[in-house]
C-alpha cells in the first residue's frame, strides 16, 4: 500500500513546486524594474483634459455670500451620483444634461454652448455670466457621469463613477479591487468610443512603458477588460471535466445496478 502511494505523493510535491515557482511570474507588476534599483524616473504621458460631449451631465454650482440667492440654480445639482467606489447610481440622475445641440440651460443665466469645451472653460464662461446677477460668485463645474467600466478578471467588475476627471488606468483597476490571480497582466484591453467608432488599445502591466502611453489617462465611457490567463482556462476545463467524470460515473453505477438487479 505504501509503495502504491509514492507516485501520487511525488506528483503532489512536483505540482506544488511548479505553482509556487510560477505564481510570482504571473502576478508581479512592472517586472522591468530591477529589484536592486534605488530609483528610476519615467517621463509620464501628457494629460489631456476631457471635453464635454452630447449626453454628458454636468454639475454647475454657484456660491455667493447669500446662499439663498443661488438656491434655485444649485437645487438641480442634488442629489447626485454616489461617491467613487460605489457602483451604479440612483434612477434619477440630477445635473444639467448636454442636449443634442451641445447646450445646457441654466436658470436665470440661460442657454450655454458647452460641447467640445473643458469643464474649466465652462466654469469661466458661467462665472462671466453669473457676475451680471451675483456679486463675486464662485463657480464649480464637474462631470456627474464620468464613468469607467472594468470587466473580466478583477475582484469587483462593474461600472464606476469617478470623483474627478484625471483618472488613470491604474486608478480604474485599483477601484475594481485589482486583478485576480487569473488576470492576464500583459494584455489589458482598453475599449474607447472615438468619433462614432470603437478604438482598441492593449496595455502590458509588466512593463513601465505603460506610463508613457497616450491612453494611460482614461476618458469618460472607457471600458477596461482583463482577459483570463491560461491557468483560469485550464481550471475551468478541469472543473468541467470533473463534473463530466462524476456524471459518467453515476450513470455507469446506475447501469451496473440495473443490469444486476432482477425485477
Amino acid at each position: 500500500m505504501k509503495k502504491r502511494g509514492w507516485p501520487w505523493l511525488m506528483i503532489g510535491i512536483v505540482s506544488m513546486c511548479l505553482f509556487a515557482c510560477s505564481a510570482p511570474k504571473n502576478i508581479t507588476y512592472f517586472k522591468d524594474i530591477p529589484d536592486s534599483l534605488g530609483s528610476k524616473e519615467i517621463e509620464q504621458a501628457l494629460y489631456k483634459t476631457p471635453l464635454i460631449q452630447v449626453d454628458d451631465i454636468l454639475q454647475v454650482n454657484i456660491q455667493t455670500l447669500d446662499p439663498g440667492a443661488t438656491a434655485l440654480l444649485n437645487q438641480q445639482n442634488a442629489p447626485s451620483w454616489p461617491s467613487a467606489g460605489v457602483t451604479g447610481g440612483p434612477a434619477n440622475i440630477s445635473g444639467y444634461l448636454v442636449d443634442k445641440d451641445g447646450n445646457i440651460v441654466l436658470p436665470l443665466i440661460g442657454k450655454m454652448q458647452v460641447k467640445g469645451k473643458s469643464t474649466e472653460e465652462v466654469r469661466l464662461a458661467v462665472t462671466e455670466k453669473a457676475t451680471q446677477f451675483y456679486k463675486d460668485p464662485v463657480v464649480n463645474v464637474r462631470f456627474v457621469n464620468f464613468k469607467i467600466t472594468v470587466l473580466g478578471e478583477v475582484a469587483r467588475p462593474s461600472t464606476y463613477v469617478m470623483p474627478n476627471e484625471k483618472v488613470t488606468l491604474l486608478d480604474a483597476i485599483g477601484m475594481a479591487g485589482d486583478l485576480t490571480i487569473y488576470g492576464k497582466r500583459e494584455n489589458i484591453l482598453l475599449i474607447r468610443d472615438k468619433d462614432g467608432k470603437k478604438e482598441f488599445v492593449r496595455f502590458n502591466l509588466n512593463n513601465t512603458n505603460l506610463f508613457t502611453s497616450p491612453y494611460y489617462y482614461l476618458q469618460q465611457g472607457d471600458v477596461v477588460y482583463v482577459e483570463p490567463n491560461k491557468s483560469k482556462i485550464v481550471s475551468t476545463d478541469a472543473s468541467r471535466l470533473k463534473n463530466i467524470t462524476i456524471i459518467t460515473s453515476a450513470i455507469t453505477l446506475l447501469v451496473v445496478i440495473l443490469t444486476r438487479v432482477k425485477f
